[in-house]
């Protein structure tokens, strides 16, 4: 077993030289300006101290650091992960509890176990049952019930609720006790980082600043707004007239802590932590493989299992909460520069001084600014262009899409993912139950075979050819049984039915039984069965069985060899006058 291939860090860490140390460095401070106020929002989301933001982007990102495969991901706590994590724990323990924060610890150490576990059984493969186009739905969904949840700290008012609809009708009961100060920091806020996001860059541009400047200023702007409203507040005592700040925070590095594991609670969180899991997986190696590719490096999807585990185990042993590779912070640490893992190292580093020594200046930060920030980073996620883009595709798809937004919106982030999970496997099921089945004719002057419906072809009355387009199992043995039998009881002039195999990749035990069952009914009917053009895996599986033996026709190569056999037998048999 080479050590390389659970510790990366073995590969990377041997050709390290002074330019991606350079690199490095000047991503890692890029990205620590940026997570900051990021670390401390995204706590805030979770319903946990803002400390705990911090906690969890030090030693989790060192870890992964050691057993990523990424050279840019960058993880720590992101909005959707957070969001589900207050959504799972306010159901258990009170918010602003011990028993909230021990739980919020359970909450990472057993997802970090279930993606170690993962990881070392390499089930990546798991998260292929989530379908792209439903993952859009669900963080678009996500994106509005995080932006709504954070309007009460923007008006500084009292609501509650997991779904639009609760959080809808709590802030709308609770608006007339809006604190106007309150909501013209929050507003101000927003505006500004909204401003920040789309027009500053071209500004800077026009007066003539590098891309490397104009980069390090727009990725600030979060900063600049925290730096403000604080003063503001200290200066202005608006602590005292009902704004609401974020209080004393620790002095201190990440503390050991240890996750409860009380069998109740466990149980509890045992759903949650799995979607968590899932959830934050599939978010984190889409980033991880989009950037992997723009450089030609490689991601090994287990080890990103054994990676992300280890770090919600860390987060988890060091007072956080639940972490994932996040996409703003990770395309950020790409643009800025970084080479390897190293630089999450850095910015780890970068953290851990913040809360030693900037701690203490943080104490007047209101927290409408705090939710500013959640609000103008979330939205960004929010894409409604995935309803179009799959009504105009497949109309399957749409409906998978727009069920998720709605039950997320309507019943919240746990019934969404859950819902998403369920209809991507449904969908798949369906849409392979009922397979593509083609008839096919030779194109004039070549020995292709193409749809009889699409192409010009020729076809011999007495043989029928039948490409299914899509693996056997049983879902979809049936359906083959039923088009065979349909096609064949309608035309009495067929003697063969050749089934060409190019696209099927496996014939499970189900699907072997109902082509046992064809042949039989073929063989009844005077009709011979003949396979073409059989994978080799699926081949040395059907000769483990008897039925190549029962079988009343023939295997070809190829589907022109099977036509030109079949048809010069034909002709053999025909009677002379």
């Amino acid at each position: 077993m080479k050590l390389t291939r659970y510790f990366p860090i073995l590969s990377w860490g041997r050709e390290y030289s002074r330019v991606a140390l350079s690199n490095d460095l000047m991503a890692a401070l890029i990205v620590t300006i940026m997570l900051i106020p990021q670390s401390l929002a995204y706590a805030l989301l979770a319903g946990l101290p803002a400390e705990a933001g911090l906690y969890a982007s030090i030693v989790p990102i060192l870890l992964y650091t050691v057993f990523g495969t990424s050279r840019s991901l960058a993880v720590g706590p992101v909005a959707v992960v957070s969001l589900m994590t207050a959504a799972a724990l306010s159901n258990i323990v009170e918010q602003g509890t011990m028993g909230y924060a021990v739980a919020a610890l359970s909450l990472a150490g057993l997802s970090g176990v279930m993606l170690l576990a993962m990881g070392l059984f390499r089930l990546g493969f798991v998260a292929n049952f989530l379908s792209h186009p439903v993952i859009a739905g669900f963080i678009t969904a996500s994106g509005i019930i995080i932006a709504a949840s954070q309007l009460k700290h923007i008006f500084g008012i009292e609501a509650h609720g997991h779904n639009l609809l609760d959080l809808v009708v709590s802030l709308t009961t609770h608006l007339t006790e809006t604190n106007v100060i309150t909501a013209i920091i929050g507003l101000t806020a927003t505006a500004f980082l909204f401003w920040v996001r789309k027009g500053l860059k071209p500004l800077l541009v026009k007066l003539g600043l590098g891309a490397t400047l104009t980069g390090v200023l727009v990725k600030t702007g979060p900063v600049v707004v925290v730096v403000a409203t604080t003063f503001a507040v200290w200066a202005f005592g608006l602590a005292d007239l009902g704004v609401k700040i974020v209080g004393e925070v620790p002095q201190s590095l990440p503390p050991f802590t240890l996750p409860s594991v009380s069998p109740a609670l466990l149980g509890q969180l045992l759903l949650p932590a799995f979607l968590i899991s899932i959830i934050g997986f599939v978010e984190s190696i889409s980033v991880a493989q989009t950037l992997a590719a723009k450089k030609r490096q490689r991601i090994d999807p287990d080890q990103e299992l054994i990676g992300l585990g280890a770090a919600n185990i860390g987060a988890s042993l060091t007072g956080g909460f639940p972490v994932t590779g996040g996409f703003s912070r990770s395309v950020v640490n790409f643009d800025a520069g970084a080479e390897t893992p190293a630089a999450g190292a850095f910015t780890a580093i970068g953290l851990a001084i913040a809360a030693v020594a900037l701690t203490p200046l943080i104490y007047f930060l209101p927290k409408a600014t705090l939710a500013a920030t959640i609000v103008v980073a979330v939205l960004s996620l929010v894409d409604f262009s995935i309803l179009k883009r799959s009504w105009n595709y497949a109309k399957a798809d749409f409906a998978a899409v727009l069920a998720t937004i709605l039950l997320t919106l309507g019943l919240g982030v746990e019934a969404g993912v859950s819902a998403g999970v369920v209809m991507s496997i449904l969908l798949h099921l369906y849409k392979s139950s009922k397979p593509h089945i083609a008839e096919v004719g030779r194109v004039p002057g070549t020995e292709h075979y193409r749809n009889v419906l699409r192409h010009d072809v020729i076809t011999d009355p007495a043989i029928v050819t039948l490409r299914v387009d899509e693996s056997l199992y049983f879902a979809n043995a049936r359906f083959l049984e039923d088009k065979i039998q349909n096609r064949v009881a309608k035309d009495k002039v067929i003697r063969h039915v050749v089934l060409q195999c190019s696209a099927i990749n496996e014939i499970d035990l189900s699907a072997l039984e109902s082509l046992e069952a064809i042949n039989e009914r073929l063989k009844e009917m005077n009709v011979h069965l003949h396979l073409s053009e059989v994978k080799g895996p699926v081949m040395d599986r059907l000769k483990r069985e008897h039925f190549l033996a029962e079988l009343n026709g023939q295997v070809f190569l190829s589907q022109f060899e099977a036509i030109q056999t079949l048809q010069s037998n034909t002709a053999n048999d025909a009677p002379t006058a």
